[in-house]
């Protein structure tokens, strides 16, 4: 009985034990099973979220193209705002659509040229105190003749950091041919341009120059004209330079109380104070003449029909009287040109009319639009019953002569072209009147036998 009891006990542990054990084993499985799943689960889902990533990632850089494509970058803003044109529209210009943008970053040397004249510190005084950004308008200035007492006061400005100090090395006697041994000057003014410009081009790699001499006052908006017209001449291929002077810029001929922002374009060369772009000297620079180099500028062959903007209130002003010229002009003429004293912020002005398509149509057809007169009666300012601006007809370069010196204004011709004349027109402010000399309206284009 005592060991059935006993095997009673342990029977009955040994199911217990079972029990206990499958219990166990059951619910570890359980466990198993459902990390299993749960990991499934999460592969599943990373794997969802890869995809999902991947193809947010495609959208993304779809997106990002297409951006590409709509939006231009900074340098191509000029290209995207072309406009397609016709033939007859060759000239039109784009305009970027804010011209901060274009411009803020424009650096455009003043290049003075300089010999003998020591009182080449009133010119440099002068485009210092309006010069607005010493960044953006760096002054060179560029000595020929080996002058001291000029060399010294330019020193002084270049050891103060105010400008760039160049001297022209090539101080030889120019060789001239024979009987123009008076003029050696014009050899040596000509030899000394090929070099500042080949500086300022070649050494110091600027884009563009704005062109002054020593004997030269500037406006105090000289700095604004320049740089707003900027855009204008780097993109009309009609144009090639730009001026600040106007050869018919006396006081008495120009609208100094209304007339400071009139901007025009002009077939002749004005100088004294012009700006022009590193294309332009990639082409004269081979060629360039022995001397002469004013009147070698307004030849045809290197005008090619381009055309120069000019104000009509000059923003420089000579003061020197001596030089190679021996005073030529001087006294009977440049002393009276008008300086501005108005400033004008130019970047304020609408440039785009200034374009060859637009401009020549308005202006040619404003002009031959207007009451024809005489001269004499401009002159006079009688036998003129009506106001406003009027026109006056020349039809051979003796008329021209005729009436401008009746006027007042200068009657020389260069290379077929009137001083300040566009398309043979040359307009001038006399009286309170607006005046246009203007070549009859069957006349196609300039004599070039007029010279």
């Amino acid at each position: 009985m005592k060991y059935k009891r006993l095997g009673l006990i342990v029977a009955f542990c040994f199911a217990s034990w079972l029990v206990l054990a499958f219990v166990i084993f059951n619910e570890n499985a359980v466990k198993k099973i459902d990390v299993e799943t749960r990991k499934g689960s999460l592969l599943k889902y990373i794997q969802e979220l890869e995809v999902q990533i991947s193809q947010q990632e495609e959208t993304y850089k779809l997106l990002v193209d297409k951006l590409k494509k709509l939006t231009p970058r900074p340098e191509n803003v000029l290209q995207a705002l072309e406009i397609k044109e016709s033939p007859l529209e060759k000239h039109k210009v784009p305009f970027p659509a804010t011209k901060k943008d274009v411009t803020q970053d424009i650096i455009l040397p003043v290049l003075v040229f300089s010999c003998n004249r020591p009182d080449i510190r009133r010119s440099l005084d002068g485009l210092l105190k309006y010069r607005p950004d010493a960044k953006k308008f760096p002054i060179i200035v560029s000595q020929d003749c080996a002058h001291g007492a000029t060399a010294k006061v330019i020193r002084s400005y270049s050891d103060a950091s105010q400008v760039t100090y160049i001297q022209q090395p090539d101080q030889s006697e120019p060789i001239v041919p024979p009987g123009e041994a008076k003029f050696k000057g014009y050899f040596k003014i000509a030899r000394h341009y090929l070099f500042g410009l080949s500086q300022v081009f070649r050494t110091f790699n600027h884009t563009a120059v704005i062109i002054v001499e020593d004997d030269l006052d500037v406006a105090p908006d000289f700095f604004s004209y320049f740089a707003s017209t900027y855009q204008l001449l780097k993109n009309d291929p009609s144009l090639w330079c730009v001026s600040a002077w106007n050869d018919n810029g006396k006081a008495s001929l120009v609208d100094v109380d209304q007339g400071s922002k009139l901007l025009y374009r002009s077939d002749f060369f004005p100088g004294l104070g012009w700006m022009i772009t590193k294309e332009l000297w990639d082409e004269l620079e081979p060629k360039w003449p022995k001397s002469y180099w004013d009147d070698w500028m307004r030849r045809p062959e290197q005008r090619k029909d381009r055309a120069c903007i000019r104000p009509e209130v000059s923003r420089t002003r000579t003061f020197g009287k001596i030089g190679v010229s021996n005073g030529l002009f001087f006294d009977k003429h440049l002393k009276y040109i008008k300086l501005n004293e108005i400033p004008v912020d130019f970047s304020k002005e609408n440039m785009s009319r200034l374009t060859q398509s637009t401009y020549d149509a308005d202006y040619i057809r404003n002009v031959y639009s207007l009451p024809l007169v005489s001269a004499p009666d401009v002159r006079t300012n009688v036998n003129l019953p009506f106001d406003g601006p009027v026109r006056i007809t020349y039809h051979t370069k003796d008329t021209f002569k005729s009436a401008a010196k009746l006027l007042g204004l200068m009657d020389d011709f260069k290379s077929g072209v009137p001083r300040s004349g566009y398309h043979g027109i040359v307009s001038f402010f006399l009286n309170g009147r607006r005046i246009y000399l203007a070549p009859h309206s069957n006349w196609k284009g300039y004599d070039l036998t007029w010279s």
